[in-house]
């Protein structure tokens, strides 16, 4: 049975967390609330949810530096609330890691919308354990979900944080095409810079890694004009 993805609102004002976590819930969202960073934190260094709408204005810790301080051990996507609209405030949001940055006032259907894209984009670690985490990884691969690691032909392979992402997420799905564009909402989403010949150079690097163990089998499949899968 699918679980309900799992948002965590961080948010001081009782009126406005209320507003929040019924329009989450009644989209069918498990919610939970905090109202002060540090709390937060030790919630978040427990267990992560799938996805954290976090107050800028926070009375303990300022919003900005409790998403620093996330980015340290956990991906999570964030959605910053803020009452200020400088232009400086959504920039440094963003090079912090934060997913979206919504002014208040604001509509909770739109927020609650602009959860439901986020968890989409970011393949929602949602609900359930992930295909990868289900169903044996394809002959020659080893794959340690916990421990974020991937091995081939009996060898841990030696990855960059990205390269493991996009293994991972085509060993999901044997078989299935992925295009660039696919592949930069699902690896690289918290890279909002990164442009789409960065998916060409992480195929290129992990091919070779394979094949520095394995040089006659190149497991990963390109489709001109269409992406990349990996072979069933």
């Amino acid at each position: 049975m699918t679980k309900s993805p799992s948002i965590l609102v961080i948010e001081d004002e009782s009126a406005i967390a209320d507003t929040i976590l019924y329009a989450l819930a009644t989209d069918g969202m498990a919610v939970e609330h905090c109202a002060l960073g540090g709390a937060a934190l030790e919630r978040l260094r427990a267990q992560a949810p799938d996805l954290v709408i976090l107050d800028v204005g926070l009375p303990d810790i300022n919003g900005f530096e409790v998403c620093r301080t996330l980015r340290t051990f956990s991906d999570v996507p964030v959605i910053f609330l803020t009452a200020r609209n400088e232009e400086i405030d959504r920039i440094v949001g963003l090079e912090i890691g934060a997913d979206d940055y919504v002014v208040k006032p604001f509509s909770p259907r739109e927020l609650a919308a602009r959860v439901r894209v986020i968890l989409r984009r970011t393949g929602m670690r949602a609900a359930q354990a992930t295909p990868a985490q289900e169903a044996a990884p394809p002959d020659g691969f080893t794959l340690d979900a916990d421990g974020a690691r991937l091995g081939w032909r009996g060898q841990w392979l030696d990855l960059t944080r990205y390269e493991y992402r996009l293994l991972a997420l085509l060993l999901q799905h044997p078989g299935r095409i992925y295009s660039r564009a696919q592949l930069m909402d699902l690896v690289w989403h918290d890279a909002v810079d990164t442009i789409d010949r960065t998916v060409d150079t992480h195929i290129k690097t992990v091919r070779a890694k394979l094949r520095a163990l394995d040089a006659e089998c190149d497991p990963i499949r390109t489709h001109r004009g269409m992406g990349y899968s990996l072979a069933r």
